[in-house]
């Protein structure tokens, strides 16, 4: 026979496309329509429904960038469509490329009841099933004017990211407003088509099974009268029933579909809008699980779940019907999807507490893994976070973007820094938002690598990102390739039924060992600064207070503030969410991130004010004679105990600022630092060792700026040629010294480009750390700025804080895995050592830095060097056009001498505020032993009364010791990380707990007072 396979799949192709698919709906009527454009913000369905409504005509444009207009659609079904399936086609003007990133709409009934939702790939909305003839057609549909910010591949800088300075001209034009007849027997003939012909295209091309297909095609589309499509589908479908019914192999991979949109908490959208998405995606949701016998749907983020409680409570009525009924799953047992590098442990244990005691109030279960398909790499210490929060599997796919780098396993135990493992999966078609299209299931299949053992993955299948979800188009790709030749199976499965069967057929599974580093998204640990600032000073201000009230409860009897501090955690844990505190949102939602973190600040503070003057003796503490300073860090600071108040000791002689030929010395007999004529550190000594930290002819804190222009994704990348250029910034405008309050003071101004920096150097009495704060007036386009400390030590790896304990990563690039990670993260500290010296640098906002080895040689002679980096800054303009422009603040430090301790010790001291109150010395609620570090004490969630305490291993060593309480405790227990007692007492009575940790373990206690 000839080879005649182009011409019939270009002839499939377009039938399917311009002529099947626009003949599923056949006869129709116009509808008329009428429109109540809001002035601002979205109003309630119940106002809008009461609404004075004007005629509309299409074509006439509606919608500026972020407006709402609510259209209602009236009409009548004709006599003599009775029994027939009928529908509303509704087009508000869509571009069907990109669901979820443009105009959307939800559907209502005059009664208030949610309909669905219509998007570009799905405009339609149920009528009857079975018409009677002559039903009246009334029906609200609340449209949203959202921007597309994101055009194509295009990462072109607008202004329509902000409601302040969006265009106001409309954006839209609804293009088809009818009822319509729903030719079923179409319907099923172009999925049949669509199934056949997406697979015949994995297929090997002259194998006999696609040779079969391709014939079938043929011969359907030979049956099919273009003219007559409804009245000869049946025909046509009956030329396909052969292939379609063929089997598939009984070794077929099989994949688990499971329905899902990931809806992004904010992204290129604001909070205001992701909260209708929510209600648009699962009031369809609700709709096709209504419709289905089959399909599950799954949603991750208590706090979606708990925002269509509040705001559309109709929509979340039926979802707790749908959940209640096993068809629809909360997914994940956190409150967002959060990123994991950034947030510190404590965020990290709240996201799991907070989403878990919200799915177990409002649905009576759990989560049993966690998920997490998007964000930007995953912590090391995951893994025993989420087994100590009760967690028994893992799920991501993000790990698929990797620029250089293919991950060698989909099925595996994820190691984390403490030796903790957990089950772990990647979808082997690398999406969380497919369709179950041939090449995605045929990816799918071709590229698991653990199909010598295993036998499937799963297929989240939804449109995602900006929400949508599964269609039916998509539940009936799925019914097809339930069992068909030359397909993986395909079928609607549970991710606990998932895990329990590849768990049993992998018992021995691959071990990946370390952090799961994306090699892309790296400037994610720098973009927004302010972003990131207000969430480190958000977590570290409701520690304390949670400190100082459980302190206040165990010592007076406070009555702990439990609903206004659940309050701040969850808007803190919504910020955490992957497209929010990496800064990669629009303009919009980075503003109101702002002007919460400032309500969370000023909240939090007045809550740690009100139990400090409870604490330190009510009215009367102002009389008191000596000031007693609070101290919220695990570590004693100037003779003051960690946890509490006392009267700091003065730790010295005050420090010394000099001036010298070549510039000025600041030291305070522990360490002494020079600085040459333009303010930079030339020098660094440990005293005691006498010991110089800075390579000769080398300078620290040198501030640096690249040309910072990505190839995609400009507030996401940062790609390797940024450091092919690089101007260093030098010279000074103005420089100051002099010893205030016995600390040594340095006063820096520069300017560079059309920027401005002040740098003050400060050096405390019996400090071994050079604190520098800074203040950047950023006015750049397009540049990253660094600052440099070169080190004479020679570090074969970094030791960088991660969540309660830290990550080892080698200095040398011997590999493309190590190249590629040429930016990475830290918490507090980065620690460069060699045998017996080290040095840290510390930060109270800082999350990426870059580590280079370089090695001198001089004849034989041969010096290795380290120079760590700080980021501090990006000004990339899109999403955000003015990302980072304007003032910023750091403050970070040069430990000089420090060892992994030291490193925990100084971040503790440089992110925590020492609190003076008259009135009397407090003593710590906990005290652990050296070697033992306590991260919170609250009371515990359930408002039982019972004190948590949770502590950890931060020196990657085995540690024992006590865990002592201020008072006798009824009895001590150890629990989860989301505080769950675990067994039986470890103490009953007493006041003092044995405590054995192994390296970076984190233990929970729960303590009845």
């Amino acid at each position: 026979m000839h080879a005649d396979t182009a011409l019939t799949v270009d002839r499939t192709r377009r039938v399917l496309t311009e002529r099947i698919w626009p003949a599923v709906h056949g006869a129709a009527i116009p509808l008329t329509l009428t429109a109540h454009h809001l002035p601002g913000e979205p109003v309630t369905p119940r106002e809008a429904l009461a609404a004075d409504y004007e005629p509309y005509a299409l074509g006439t444009p509606w919608g500026p960038a972020w407006a709402t207009t609510w259209f209602r659609l009236q009409g009548e079904v004709p006599v003599d469509w009775a029994g027939r399936q009928v529908e509303v086609v509704l087009d508000l003007g869509f571009n069907t490329a990109s669901p979820g990133f443009q105009a959307e709409g939800l559907v209502y009934r005059p009664d208030g009841q949610p309909v669905k939702s219509i998007n570009p790939r799905n405009q339609w909305i149920p009528v009857t099933q079975d018409a009677a003839g002559g039903e009246i057609i009334d029906l609200y549909v609340e449209a949203a004017a959202n921007p597309v910010i994101l055009g194509g591949d295009a990462f072109l800088p607008t202004r329509d990211g902000d409601l302040a300075t969006a265009s106001r001209e409309p954006l839209y034009a609804v293009r088809r407003a009818e009822v319509a007849l729903v030719e079923t027997e179409v319907f099923e003939l172009a999925l049949d088509l669509d199934v056949l012909f997406q697979l015949q295209a994995e297929l090997p091309p002259t194998g006999p099974r696609r040779s079969r297909i391709l014939q079938a095609l043929d011969d359907a589309l030979d049956a099919l009268d273009l003219q007559h499509i409804a009245a000869t589908a049946a025909a046509a479908r009956a030329a396909l029933a052969g292939v379609l019914a063929a089997p598939a192999e009984a070794s077929a991979h099989r994949i688990s579909a499971v329905g899902h949109a990931h809806i992004d908490s904010a992204w290129l959208w604001p909070v205001r809008e992701t909260i209708r998405k929510v209600a648009r995606t699962t009031a369809s949701m609700t709709e096709l699980i209504a419709d289905t016998d089959d399909f599950l749907y799954g949603m991750s983020s208590a706090q979606q779940y708990a925002w269509i409680k509040e705001h559309r409570p109709e929509v979340y009525a039926k979802v707790k019907d749908a959940v209640a009924a096993g068809r629809f799953l909360p997914l994940g047992g956190m409150w967002v999807e959060s990123d994991t590098t950034m947030p510190s442990g404590e965020a990290m244990a709240r996201q799991f507490l907070y989403g878990q005691r919200f799915f177990e109030e409002e649905f009576g279960l759990r989560s049993s893994g966690v998920w997490l398909p998007d964000s930007f790499g995953y912590s090391a210490a995951l893994p025993q976070l989420i087994r100590r929060a009760g967690f028994s599997w893992f799920f991501t796919q993000k790990i698929s973007w990797n620029q250089v780098n293919v991950f060698p396993h989909h099925t595996f135990d994820w190691e984390g820094i403490d030796g903790s493992r957990i089950f772990t999966h990647f979808p082997s078609m690398d999406t969380y938002t497919s369709e179950l299209s041939g090449a995605e299931v045929a990816k799918a299949s071709r590229q698991f690598r653990e199909a010598r053992l295993a036998s499937g993955s799963i297929a989240p299948t939804g449109w995602g990102d900006g929400g949508g979800g599964s269609t039916r188009e998509m539940v009936g790709r799925a019914a097809r390739l339930a069992d068909l030749e030359g397909s993986p199976r395909v079928s609607w499965e549970y991710p606990d039924a998932f895990y329990a069967r590849a768990r049993a057929e992998l018992p021995q599974a691959p071990v990946w060992v370390g952090e799961l580093y994306l090699e892309m998204h790296r400037g994610t640990l720098t973009s927004q600064h302010r972003t990131k600032a207000g969430n480190r000073r958000s977590e570290q201000l409701l520690v304390e207070a949670e400190l100082w009230w459980a302190t206040a409860a165990v010592h007076q009897g406070a009555d702990y503030p439990h609903e206004a501090l659940d309050a701040l955690w969850q808007q803190t844990l919504l910020q955490q969410f992957h497209d929010i505190l990496p800064g990669t949102s629009i303009a919009w939602v980075h503003r109101e991130a702002l002007a919460q973190y400032a309500r969370i600040e000023a909240a939090s503070l007045d809550l740690i004010a009100q139990a400090q003057a409870i604490l330190a003796g009510g009215e009367d503490a102002a009389t008191q004679s000596a000031p007693v300073v609070f101290n919220a860090s695990p570590y004693a600071v100037d003779g003051i105990p960690g946890l509490g108040a006392g009267v700091p000791v003065p730790p010295g002689d005050a420090a010394t600022v000099d001036p010298t030929a070549e510039g000025w010395t600041l030291a305070n007999g522990r360490v002494r630092v020079v600085l040459d004529a333009d303010g930079l550190i030339v020098s660094a000594l440990d005293v005691a060792s006498c010991r110089e930290l800075i390579p000769a002819g080398a300078v620290a804190n040198l501030l640096q700026v690249h040309p910072d222009f990505p190839n995609r994704w400009d507030a996401w990348d940062v790609d390797r040629f940024y450091r092919n250029r690089v101007s260093d910034v030098r010279g000074h405008t103005a420089l100051s010294a002099e010893v205030i309050g016995g600390v040594a003071t340095v006063r820096v101004e520069r300017s560079f480009g059309d920027s401005r920096v002040t740098q003050t150097l400060r050096l405390r009495p019996g400090s071994p750390t050079l604190e520098i704060d800074q203040v950047t007036d950023w006015r750049e386009t397009e540049k990253f700025l660094k600052v440099a400390f070169p080190l004479s030590i020679a570090a074969e790896s970094t030791l960088a804080e991660t969540q309660f304990g830290a990550v080892r990563r080698v200095t040398h690039t011997n590999t493309s895995w190590e190249a590629a990670k040429f930016e990475t993260s830290m918490h507090r500290y980065v620690l460069a050592e060699e045998v017996g010296f080290g040095a840290a640098l510390v930060t109270d906002s800082t999350y990426g830095f870059d580590v280079t080895r370089d090695v001198r040689q001089d004849g034989a002679a041969t010096d290795v060097t380290t120079t760590l980096r700080l980021s501090l800054l990006r000004a990339p303009r899109f999403p955000d056009p003015e990302t980072d422009q304007g003032e910023q603040h750091h403050r970070y430090g040069l430990v000089i001498g420090a060892d992994l301790d030291a490193a925990t010790r100084e971040g503790y001291t440089l992110n925590t505020d020492r609190r003076v109150q008259g009135g009397h010395p407090v003593a710590p609620v906990a005290i652990a032993s050296a070697g033992l570090v306590i991260s919170a004490v609250k009371l515990a969630a359930d408002r039982s009364g019972d004190l948590i305490v949770r502590l950890y291993e931060p020196h990657g060593r085995r540690a024992s010791g006590t865990l002592q309480f201020a008072r006798p405790v009824a009895a001590v227990r150890e629990a989860s990380l989301i505080e769950d007692p675990q067994g039986g007492a470890v103490v009953e009575g007493g006041d003092t707990v044995r405590v054995s940790l192994t390296p970076f373990e984190v233990r929970t206690y729960r303590v009845a007072l």
